[in-house]
This record gives C-alpha cells, structure tokens and sequence, in this order.
C-alpha cells in the first residue's frame, strides 16, 4: 500500500486528508515538523509528502530516494529546491488559482482600511475617543492610481476590483510588455515608472532571486510621499525593515501586509511599531471556501502519484516515474 505523510500542517486538523487517503487505499502518518532534518525522519518510508510549509532543500531528497511526490498546501516553492527535485524524479504539485478570489479580496481590503484609516479610528472608538481629526488625512479611491505588480491570477483579479471600485488601475508583470495595454485595458508600465505613479502598489508576484527585495530602500525613494503599499504575496518580496524606516519618516501614507519575510513575524521587527499600517498574520489566502479547495487539491496530487495517476499543477512532470 502506498504511504503518504503529512509532515507539517497550517490547519487544526487532519481529519480530512486522512478521510481522502483511506478512500483512496493509501496509508496516512501525521507529524507537524517543518524542518529538513525532521521531514527526512519522519518521511523515511514515504512514497509521497504534502506539506505547508515544509523545508525542502536538495539533502531531503538526496536521503530520500524513493519519494514519488511533494505536494505544497499553497501556490508558492521557494522552500522547496525544484532541480534537485527533479533530479529525484520527484514529482513537485502546487495549487495554483485556490485563492485567487480570497487573496485579491484581501488586498482591497487592506488598501482601504490604510486609506481610511479604519484601524487608528476604530481603537480610539474603543477607547472612547470621538475624533477623526487625529489621523488626517483620509483618502478616498476616485482620483487615484492603483498600480498591480504580477498580473497572474490574483494580480488580474485584485485589478478587476480595483477598477471596479474607481481606481484607475496600470500594471508591471514580467510576462508583459511596456507600453501596451492589457486585454482589460489597464496600462502596461515599466516596474521604476509604476513605483512613481501610483497611489497604491499592491504585490501579487511569486518570490525568486529576482524578486527578492522588488521593493527596496532605493525603490520606495522613487514613490509619492502619499502612497499606500499592499503585500499579499510573500513577504520577502518587500524589504521589511526599509518600509518600516519609510512610513516612521513620513516617507509614505501607509501600507497593509499579510505576509512576512519571516513568519511568524519576529514580536520586535520595526513594521509593528510602524504607523499607519494594517498587518494580518498571513490569513490573505484563507476562507472556509478557499480552504476546502486547497486542501482537496493538494491531497488529491499526492494521492494521484503515488496511485499512478498524472496530477494536475505539477511544476516538473518531467519527474513523474510513470
């Protein structure tokens, strides 16, 4: 019998992978470790791996030959190393397009909120306090620009709200080119003249080497002193602790951040004690809905390969061993 294990989780339980596994006659083990060195004890005898956020480095797969599969409970992989994967001929499935409505949702929310600045004025309700002059000013969405960068997707999706709500809506993707205009009609711009247009920047880009940082000390110098940034995608696409020197200047309206370059985010990182920010705790991707999706696809991957099934979002089929 087949075995797949689940070595780490973001969810409370696991009685729904463990349901999905025993109808498909495949035997389940839970642990909830995330490190390298734990992964390759716990998956000894594993012939497939879903995991959250599991560290996936080449040394997991040199010590575990016979691992058919390792599918993700997200979009991203920059924890896990794809070419030693495939030198494996492990198989690596994500699940892309889950969240894509949750994701664009929450990021309208956020640049809203900074907008408004609905945290600030809903703690001095709460603390009895009736004066919105404190925290002027407060922006509304006619008049201003809303720039998308990554126009995956989520990216096209946060687009479509944006505009729908009155921004007017420009882009920067690399799969794009300058000087066009989407199908949409939104503006195609170079990433440097979209960091000095627009009123709201909003990140919907995966993390690699090359956006790594996308938005740096250097970077946030070339925005308007009143614009809001937006990160949903990964943390360590924006340089935390310059953004954070940036809204203590003065140097932008504010920004609103779900997700962090290190998570859970360090108590003392700068960007808590920043002003005019609306943080979540990396929950952009979540709702019941998004959830049950997600967690049906990822299971459904793993349990398709080691079954003999080709899966559906596998980023090397070239590794299958069928």
């Amino acid at each position: 019998m087949p075995k797949i294990v689940i070595v780490d989780t973001d969810f409370e339980n696991n009685d729904f992978e463990v349901e999905m596994a025993k109808k498909a006659g495949v035997d389940i083990a839970l642990f909830n470790d995330r490190a390298p060195e734990a992964i390759i004890r716990n998956a000894a005898d594993a012939d497939g791996v879903v995991t959250s956020y599991g560290n996936f480095p080449s040394k997991v797969f040199e010590a575990l030959p016979n691992l058919q599969v390792v599918s993700r409970t997200g979009i991203g992989y920059d924890s896990i190393d794809v070419p030693a994967a495939t030198k494996n001929s492990t198989a690596v499935c994500v699940v892309p397009g889950y969240g894509t409505e949750v994701v664009s949702d929450h990021a309208i929310t956020l640049a809203l909120c900074v907008l408004r600045r609905m945290n600030e004025t809903d703690a001095d309700m709460r603390a009895g306090i009736w004066d919105y002059t404190r925290h002027r000013p407060y922006g509304q969405v006619h008049g201003r620009v809303f720039g998308v960068v990554g126009m995956g997707e989520i990216g096209r999706a946060t687009a479509r709200k944006a505009a729908g709500l009155g921004f007017k809506v420009v882009c920067s993707s690399r799969s794009l080119t300058p000087g066009r205009r989407t199908p949409e009609g939104y503006d195609i711009l170079e990433y440097e003249e979209l960091l000095k247009c627009a009123d709201v920047l909003s990140f919907h880009t995966a993390l690699t080497p090359d956006t790594h940082h996308l938005l740096d000390a250097g970077r946030l110098a070339l925005m308007k002193e009143d614009a809001v940034v937006v990160n949903t995608s990964r943390g360590a696409v924006i340089d935390t602790v310059a953004l954070a020197e940036a809204l203590e200047t003065n140097r932008l309206w504010g920004a609103g951040i779900d997700v962090f370059e290190g998570e859970p985010v360090d108590p003392n990182h700068p960007l808590l004690k920043a002003p005019h920010t609306v943080l979540s705790p990396h929950v952009a991707y979540w709702s019941e809905e998004s959830g049950l999706e997600l967690r049906t696809r990822a299971m459904q991957a793993a349990i398709d390969v080691v079954t003999g099934v080709r899966p559906k979002d596998c980023l090397n089929p070239e590794a299958l061993r069928f």
